[in-house]
């Protein structure tokens, strides 16, 4: 357990308030010059009662520093920080010879924004909302005169505020260097936040995402954030505010803070003013948090990267087993039109055949990340053996299925990998049809050519993909609403997509919309 720091600075031009703080928090035993000071400072400042009281239990041993002006207090504070022995606590008197106390205040923040400041003074020329302002929202404000008991109170609750707010910021450091996998991390996020939000003094905070084109996945949040905030409005506001990497910044009752495509939301409450230690922590957080995901990440992808090399294995296995049975259909299928039983179901077999072995071969290229061998591929012909397969599908029969493609439509590829990928598509558009029980379900294919581009779209009138997957669709395992499904299907499309020089993409309009895009 990390040792509580009670170490305290009083500044005060007034000796005997000085020794007075310091008697009070470090108490000597009672003798007869400290009972005729006390008594002294209790007519000088009309205390109600003694100010020297038997120190009781739970209260810290307090270590006292003493400064007699401003700029004395100023040089012991940044030779504290030097030494990495801050104060925690220190009492400032606001009317001082030469610089005042909250000249003094902005100038401790410099070295220090930390440090609890607590003003004890019967005098000032600004108000409580100008102290805050200037010097932070962790300051206290006591008047003159002052019982001793009072002096030890604001000393024991500044002192476990600061040492609170510091257990917090290690912990805050600490999360980027742990190896969790998600939902670990998102646990153990979850309670730093709830802890974040008590020190900013709300219930509502969400972490999340900003996806290019300001999309947003959320990652995790407390209170009701979701409910009582209209989330897109926020997006909105977001989107209109001057941010940089890094930063924290308030507007209205809004906190936002980002770390590059991370970000933190926090509604305050009674438009509260987050200043110096409460903005740093919240921007410590940002930070942290990011890393810890994105090293979340990488070792989830190495993960499913393990997890696709031990399928492979297992695969080339299976492969060496079923070439022979599949090279034996293409032997029976010949014997039979030898036979004089050429038709049209026996021409079935050999194309179910050849499908067989060009997925396992398409997998195993996946897998290996073979480099892509282009020939000229005509996109109709792809896109009819797609919907030709297609067709035994549970549900295909309730499915209208229109095509809009250019007369002549041919790309430089490969054509096994292209129609698989049109293949897999279309297949999961048709699942998701039947599954969801949609009535009228339509799936349009279309192509457009531009600037030696072309975009196949594959949209139908489905739900749509979920927000919880939309922005990893296309990573290793990852499948929802599926009866059926491996979580690999989007992945080897992307690879194959991607080693053709090209791109695929999905946006929700009315249903699930892809999008290959592919040089001509």
């Amino acid at each position: 357990m990390t040792e509580l720091n009670t170490s305290v600075l009083v500044i005060d031009d007034e000796e005997m308030v000085r020794d007075n703080i310091e008697d009070i928090l470090v108490p000597r035993g009672t003798s007869q010059e400290q009972t005729n000071i006390s008594n002294a400072v209790n007519i000088l400042f009309d205390a109600p009662s003694t100010l020297l009281v038997p120190r009781t239990r739970n209260i810290p041993g307090f270590t006292v520093d003493k400064a007699s002006n401003g700029m004395e207090g100023i040089q012991k504070v940044k030779t504290a920080v030097e030494k990495g022995k801050p104060y925690a606590v220190i009492f400032l008197d606001m009317r001082m010879p030469g610089i005042n106390g909250l000249e003094a205040a902005i100038e401790i923040r410099k070295h220090d924004i930390k440090a609890e400041i607590i003003f004890i003074t019967a005098y000032s020329d600004c108000s409580i909302e100008d102290i805050v302002e200037q010097a932070g929202q962790n300051v206290g404000y006591h008047c003159k005169p002052y019982a001793s008991e009072e002096i030890i109170q604001l000393a024991t609750k500044a002192v476990s505020d600061y040492n609170k707010l510091r257990n917090l910021e290690k912990l805050i450091e600490s999360i980027s260097n742990i190896g969790l996998n998600s939902n670990q991390l998102n646990s153990l996020l979850k309670n730093i936040l709830d802890q974040l939000a008590a020190s900013l003094n709300t219930d509502m905070a969400l972490l999340g995402k900003l996806h290019d084109g300001f999309v947003y996945e959320k990652v995790l949040s407390i209170g009701t954030f979701e409910e009582k905030i209209n989330l897109q409005e926020l997006i909105a506001r977001v989107k209109t505010i001057d941010i940089a990497r890094d930063e924290v910044i308030q507007i209205d009752d809004l906190v936002l803070a980002r770390m590059q495509n991370y970000s933190v939301f926090a509604i305050l409450k009674q438009n509260e003013r987050l200043k110096t230690e409460k903005m740093y922590l919240l921007k410590l957080f940002v930070q942290n948090a990011a890393q810890a995901i994105r090293n979340a990440e990488l070792t989830e992808k190495l993960i499913q990267k393990e997890k696709l090399s031990a399928a492979g294995q297992v695969l080339a296995m299976v492969m060496h087993d079923l070439r022979c049975p599949i090279k034996n259909i293409r032997q029976i299928t010949s014997l039979m039109r030898e036979g004089g039983q050429d038709t049209e179901l026996i021409d079935m077999i050999d194309t179910s055949a050849e499908q067989a072995s060009n997925i396992f071969d398409d997998f195993l290229d996946f897998i290996n990340e073979t480099k892509i061998v282009k020939v000229p591929v005509d996109v109709h012909k792809i896109v009819n053996e797609a919907i030709k397969q297609a067709e035994n599908r549970d549900g295909f029969s309730k499915i209208t299925i229109t095509k809009n493609l250019p007369e002549s439509l041919i790309v430089s590829g490969d054509e096994s990998k292209l129609r698989g990928t049109v293949v897999n598509i279309l297949n999961n558009a048709v699942d998701a049809l039947h599954d969801q029980h949609i009535i009228n379900g339509k799936i349009d294919i279309s192509g457009t050519v531009k600037n030696k581009e072309m975009k196949l779209v594959v949209a139908d009138n489905g739900p749509g993909i979920s927000p919880e997957i939309r922005n990893t669709l296309f990573e290793p395992f990852v499948t929802r609403r599926k009866k059926n499904g491996t979580g690999l299907g989007l992945s080897i499309a992307k690879q194959f997509i991607t080693g053709h020089g090209g791109g695929i993409d999905v946006t929700n309009n009315d249903g699930a919309r892809f999008t290959i895009t592919l040089p001509i």
